[in-house]
């Protein structure tokens, strides 16, 4: 009979002999041509630490696709009954096979349990390692790569391999071939001048705009120079709905890019725009190293725009910024451990690990789409599905190029392919290009136009969702035939949604008022909106909104004055006009403004998809 520190030895040796050894065959997972606007310089720094995003395969997302749809549809008897944070993990987790394996492999080379991180699904792997081994890890040599225009430098590769037999149970790693430029929405922004002050102080005393939609049928003529938390509520119809700060609703406010949203400027924008809020904040979630820069001189443009009007619209609401650390760029003088990740990934890895995030959120950072890789976009924008199966709504800012890129100006749009072709094309972006978020577009002035750098246009990558067919297909068939032909995907998934104001938004940043505008102020705005109707709705003992989409496009088609239809202005960009408002939805504006007062009579009866729009 055998002792039984010789079974010990036995089951250890076993267990060696089974792990893939690390000269297994291995078969390319990804490999992308040298990414147009960058410089490879020079090889990576070896000890250059970088956390590896290792995706294991979800089998079952197809059903938690399912679900999120039937939650979603106001015509479906499930409408509102939203997944709890276990249901939705069950349904994305990867198989037992894939985790094992993964798990195998990544003990030949050194990493084991204790030295690794998993999202709440296990769906992901997170590990640290320097370049040198994650150079053997993946097959693969990383270097630092400048992009051209602005300087930046990331630590990247064009390709990599994995072993034969992960190729079914890895989807993805990065950071990799991933050479995007997360951007902040915003336009620009100027300090009042006198000359502005003057025009601003003649509007004032001018008679009301007419604008039937609007509460009490007009809106003030200062808000054709200035948007103010007065403006808005007018315009959309919301003026004297008072959000309940008791029912459990909550809005959020997304900040990358070392973005801080200042508490003085906000106090400062409440004494002006919403005294009643004054002496309220709200609260700082700090994720994957974010900071809380309180520095009056640091306060961020971007995050300050995006607090002051979407907390201003719903206060006394509960509301939190996430501030979120981490960027693509690479400091070659820096070889501390630093994350060259996507940031989006890092939230989605804490926001779905909470029991109750917001109802609301608001996302006002973008990338171009053709510099995601498709695999990661795809996984990202499943995380998005994740969160509206929950409950929770998501906006995001649908760009300020038009329908070229993320650069307003359009003597800097690069309108080309990324894939080696150089061919011209219009660039949509991504998040909002996901098929899962509710992509918001811009307007301007009162009676509203489209604002020409309000980004829209069709997907390259995720196909035309169901729930827009319909209102997409009959704006395409109102285009003369062969209109920008070879430009655009007019089978792929459309954006905007619907639209905001976003310009000559009033702000006040390091003491200061600001003019300020971009589609990053039509996002929280819009976000405002939806935060409103939820607390509508859950003060009356309804569920939260939700995912969107579904319901907001069978509203138009059932209701359209429940939008504000814009049916004026276009979007230049890459040399051409772009696209045109026109009545419907159209790639502009989406299906319009909201009508709070309309939409609020929808969203609160009972039995929705019967009452409301049947």
């Amino acid at each position: 009979m055998r002792s039984l520190s010789a079974w010990v030895v036995l089951s250890f040796v076993a267990a060696a002999a089974a792990l893939p050894a690390k000269d297994c065959a291995h078969k390319v997972k990804e490999s992308v041509p040298p990414p147009r606007g960058w410089t490879k310089t020079s090889p990576a720094p070896a000890d250059h630490i970088i956390e590896l995003r290792i995706a294991l395969p979800q089998p079952n997302f197809a059903e938690l696709e399912r679900h999120l749809y039937e939650v979603s549809d106001p015509f479906h008897d499930r409408y509102g009954q939203h997944l709890s944070k276990e249901e939705v993990e069950s349904l994305v987790a990867p198989e037992d096979e894939s985790v094992h394996l993964v798990n195998e492999w990544l003990a030949s080379h050194g990493i084991y349990e204790d030295n690794l991180s998993r999202s709440p699904a296990r769906d992901w792997v997170l590990v640290k390692v320097p370049v040198s081994q994650a150079e053997e890890m993946l097959k693969t040599e990383y270097h630092v790569w400048t992009h051209d225009a602005s300087g930046e430098a990331v630590v990247r590769t064009t390709a990599y391999s994995l072993p034969e037999h992960l190729d079914d149970h890895i989807e993805l790693v990065q950071p990799t071939t991933m050479f995007s430029r997360m951007k902040s929405l915003r336009s620009t922004f100027r300090f009042d001048s006198d000359e502005e002050q003057k025009s601003a102080k003649i509007a004032a005393n001018a008679p009301p705009i007419s604008v039937p939609s609007a509460s009490g049928g007009h809106v003030d003529a200062s808000c054709n120079q200035t948007i103010t938390i007065s403006c808005i509520q007018q315009l959309y119809n919301a003026v004297g709905f008072k959000p309940s700060a008791k029912n459990g609703n909550q809005i959020g406010i997304t900040g990358y890019l070392e973005q801080f949203a200042n508490i003085e400027d906000l106090q400062t924008f409440y004494a002006e725009q919403r005294p009643d809020a004054l002496n309220s904040t709200f609260k700082t979630v700090l994720i994957n190293g974010g900071l809380n820069n309180q520095t009056l001189d640091e306060a961020g443009a971007e995050a300050n725009l995006d607090v002051q009007f979407a907390f201003g619209l719903t206060f006394p609401t509960p509301a939190t910024f996430f501030s979120t650390g981490g960027r693509p760029p690479f400091k070659p003088d820096i070889l501390t451990p630093s994350n060259t990740n996507e940031p989006y990934s890092e939230w989605l890895d804490f926001i779905l690990a909470q029991k109750e995030p917001p109802q609301t959120i608001s996302t006002s950072y973008a990338d171009d789409e053709q510099t995601v890789p498709v695999s990661f976009a795809k996984r990202v924008c499943n995380g998005f599905a994740q969160l509206g199966a929950r409950g929770v709504s998501l906006t995001f800012s649908s760009g300020d190029g038009g329908v070229g890129d993320g650069e307003e100006d359009p003597a800097l749009q690069e309108c080309f392919t990324n894939d080696g072709r150089n061919a011209t094309r219009f660039v949509p972006l991504f998040p909002p290009s996901c098929p899962f978020v509710t992509a918001v577009g811009g307007t301007i002035h009162v009676p509203e136009t489209a604002v020409f750098f309000s980004g829209g246009g069709f997907s390259d990558v995720f196909p035309r969702p169901a729930y827009q067919e319909q209102a997409v297909s009959k704006f395409l068939k109102t285009l003369p035939e062969g209109t920008y032909k070879g430009l655009f995907n007019p089978n792929g998934r459309a954006i905007p949604d619907v639209a905001a104001q976003a310009d000559l938004f009033r702000i006040f940043l390091s003491g200061r008022p600001v003019s300020i505008g971009g589609t990053s102020a039509a996002s929280p705005t819009f976000a405002g909106i939806v935060s409103l109707l939820n607390s509508a709705r859950l003060s009356k003992g309804l569920r939260p909104l939700g995912f969107l989409n579904p319901l907001v496009y069978a509203i138009q088609a059932a209701d359209p004055s429940a939008f504000n239809d814009i049916t004026t202005g276009n979007n230049p960009g890459c040399g051409t006009p772009g696209f045109n408002a026109t009545k419907g939805w159209d790639p502009v504006t989406g299906v319009g403004t909201p009508n709070f007062g309309k939409l609020k009579d929808i969203v609160t009866l009972d039995l929705l998809h019967i009452a409301g729009l049947t």
